[in-house]
């Protein structure tokens, strides 16, 4: 299964230096990320459940705390109970003159400044209501406050003895100066002696203290605490504008002692509550997750930076080593590719004792072996091969030359004296250039002087039925073309084209080019206007050309004894190619390597092979 699973992975076709380091990406960089990943997320999942476990026990220390303080003033109203004079007024309900209401007044009132402001200075304000009076002392100004809108109606009244209750400022109404945030403890005075409620007493108590209890577990300046009751309303809060509204999120608690998270607006926050065993009171603390991972995140990022340049290291180790493995079996791809296009001269420079030094020694062991085979048994063949190409030009030349004595006797019988002097002069330019057979190739300049004195003479011969051009552009004394490749071409033109034309025009273009590898060429262009090559016939003749050309002597033997001459030469890269179009006229274009003279000595024959000509 695995096997059939690495067939099917898309880098089977790849290069070997992209293996590599997808490879090495495999093993390394990817286990590493994820090493370091997972090891990220289980770092800071482990903080954020040891701050869950940790946040809830400092509130429930801030819980205990705050019920001591509220536990302490709950036995504030009580205090009443040890004013005799207080008392007395309070049990007694009979009418009172004016001036004994208000002396009554500034007794009550001033027992509750002394006894409640002037002793505890979280007092903010002391409200003693009964059913006909109120007396009011505050350490603030205040505004909102209505007695007979804090007394309930008889029938609603706890029993004398009630324990404290609390109220909050959404319940009354009052406000103070400066909007400080409190809590109202409120108790029934009753008399112990007659079980009868003589009225209630309210202390406003500023939660100023609760501020200072949470100031040890807010230490996070993104970290919000506020206390509520079970119904949602918040009582105290960090912030202040918060105090009073309603927290409806409680419906949504899973727990209201310990911690979860939960997601917001901005993000995924650490939520912690812990609720008063004695009022019920939810003290919450929430914080975001990013907080408390800031010190972690330094760490990630650090670790990011160092994995980072660990890997940029690495990947240039690995892309060096990748370089050093297939630059060896490019070099050894280059030499295979240029055996294969023809050239079996080739030097591997891999001095290296690996494998593939190894592999590139039998390859070099291999050319030589094929070297010495060529040499052994295709000499005889390539030697039989020129024998027959210059069999050719021995053919061809006879009958040239029987024609062109043809023109010049009848140019003698004429008493064309200066046309005979020029024709032989041309004829013998010609015999001295086809009998100086030691060279296969020749400098371009000496080939188309040869084959201008070739169209010069048929020029005498057919007068003004053959008209031709010789245009080069190539640097003709610099570069070397083989001996008589231009000269079968013309012939045929010539022999083609003037029997079914009265006039015939040829053109010979010789240029240089660059190839698809970046080398220069020469290209020989030799076009006509003659009647053209029918179709079947010219695929024919294309045909014989992509065989083997020496297997005939039909019709076509001047441009397949070309065009093998070229390919036996240079190789298979190089050849003729023909393009024709009936009644239109016929392109012949040749494109040889641009060989300078330098190194036209290396296509020469060997003396024995110019003594077999």
């Amino acid at each position: 299964m695995i096997s059939k699973l690495l067939e099917n992975i898309t880098l089977k076709n790849s290069r070997l230096s992209t293996k590599l380091i997808v490879t090495y990406i495999l093993l390394t960089v990817i286990p590493m990320g994820l090493l370091g990943m997972l090891a990220y997320y289980e770092y800071t999942k482990s903080m954020e459940e040891k701050v869950g476990e940790y946040i809830p026990k400092l509130l429930k220390q801030a819980n205990s705390n705050i019920e001591n303080n509220l536990s302490e003033l709950e036995k504030l109203p009580d205090s009443i109970y040890g004013s005799s004079d207080v008392m007395s007024i309070l049990r007694d309900s009979s009418l009172k003159t004016q001036s004994q209401s208000y002396q009554e007044q500034f007794v009550v009132e001033s027992f509750l400044t002394n006894m409640y402001l002037d002793n505890s200075s979280e007092i903010l304000g002391a409200f003693l209501v009964t059913e006909d009076r109120a007396f009011i002392s505050t350490r603030i100004p205040y505004e909102g406050f209505k007695p007979e809108n804090w007394l309930l109606p008889p029938s609603e009244k706890p029993a004398p003895g009630e324990k404290v209750e609390f109220m909050f400022p959404g319940q009354t109404g009052l406000e103070f100066e400066g909007g400080p945030p409190y809590l109202l403890l409120k108790k029934q005075v009753t008399d112990v002696d007659n079980r009868k409620t003589l009225g209630t007493i309210f202390l406003a108590v500023n939660l100023a203290f609760i501020e200072e209890v949470l100031y040890d577990v807010e230490e996070n300046e993104n970290a919000a605490m506020w206390v509520m009751d079970k119904g949602g309303q918040v009582i105290f809060h960090t912030d202040a504008g918060e105090i009073g509204t309603l927290s409806s999120e409680i419906r949504e608690y899973p727990l209201l002692n310990g911690s979860f998270q939960a997601r917001e607006d901005g993000g995924r926050t650490l939520i912690s509550v812990n609720q008063s065993a004695r009022h019920n009171w939810i003290l919450v603390h929430r914080i975001p997750l990013k907080d408390l991972t800031v010190g972690t995140d330094v760490v990630r990022n650090a670790t990011i930076f160092t994995f980072l340049t660990l890997v940029a290291i690495t990947t240039l180790i690995s892309v060096f080593l990748a370089w050093s493995v297939t630059k060896p079996i490019k070099r050894l791809g280059r030499a295979m590719q240029e055996v294969e296009e023809g050239n079996w001269n080739v030097s591997i420079p891999i001095q290296a004792q690996d494998e593939v030094g190894a592999l590139a020694q039998s390859f070099d062991s291999m050319l030589a072996e094929i070297r010495e085979l060529i040499e052994k048994n295709y000499t005889t063949e390539l030697r039989q091969k020129n024998a027959e190409l210059y069999a050719l030009q021995s053919q061809i030349n006879p009958h040239f030359m029987y024609n062109t004595l043809q023109t010049i006797n009848m140019a003698v019988e004429d008493g064309e004296s200066d046309t005979v002097i020029e024709m032989v002069t041309l004829l013998g330019r010609m015999l001295r250039y086809s009998l100086s057979n030691k060279d296969r190739l020749v400098p371009i300049s000496q080939e188309t002087a040869h084959i201008e004195d070739y169209l010069k003479i048929q020029k005498y011969r057919f007068e003004e039925r053959l008209t031709y051009l010789v245009q080069t552009e190539a640097d003709a004394d610099v570069y070397a073309v083989p001996k008589f490749i231009l000269q079968p071409i013309v012939e045929n033109s010539i022999k083609y084209g003037l029997e079914k034309r009265k006039g015939l025009h040829i053109e010979i273009w010789v240029e240089e080019m660059l190839n698809a590898r970046g080398e220069k060429d020469i290209v020989f262009t030799i076009r006509d206007n003659g009647p053209g090559i029918e179709e079947e016939t010219l695929e024919e003749l294309k045909a014989k050309l992509q065989s083997d050309p020496m297997g005939k002597r039909d019709s076509g033997f001047g441009i397949l004894n070309v065009h093998a001459r070229v390919m036996l030469m240079f190789g298979s890269r190089y050849e003729l190619q023909v393009e024709s179009f009936a009644e239109k006229g016929t392109e012949i274009t040749i494109q040889i390597p641009a060989i300078s003279k330098n190194e036209a000595a290396g296509y020469s024959d060997t003396q024995e092979d110019g003594e077999g000509k």
